[in-house]
């Protein structure tokens, strides 16, 4: 099966949470009501500087990614 890079999710025992799943390493759901991103991956200390970029970039790409979805809405 193929799954699209990123995934909107929500939850009726968290109104007010906004989920982003990242399907793609380093996979992780985010939660942009408060930035709290949970990790699917295990890491190691040699992963840490490649972590940081890789996270740092898919944090951004998953927070543009709401927002272009959320833009479709309103049209």
């Amino acid at each position: 099966m193929s799954l699209p890079k990123f995934i909107l999710g929500d939850n009726t025992e968290f109104p007010n949470a906004i989920y982003v799943i990242h399907t793609e390493f380093p996979r992780f759901i985010i939660n942009l009501e408060n930035d709290e991103v949970e990790w699917f991956e295990d890491f190691d200390a040699e992963d840490q500087s490649e972590l940081e970029t890789e996270t740092e970039n898919a944090i951004k790409e998953a927070t543009e990614f709401y927002d272009n979805e959320v833009a479709k809405y309103d049209e």
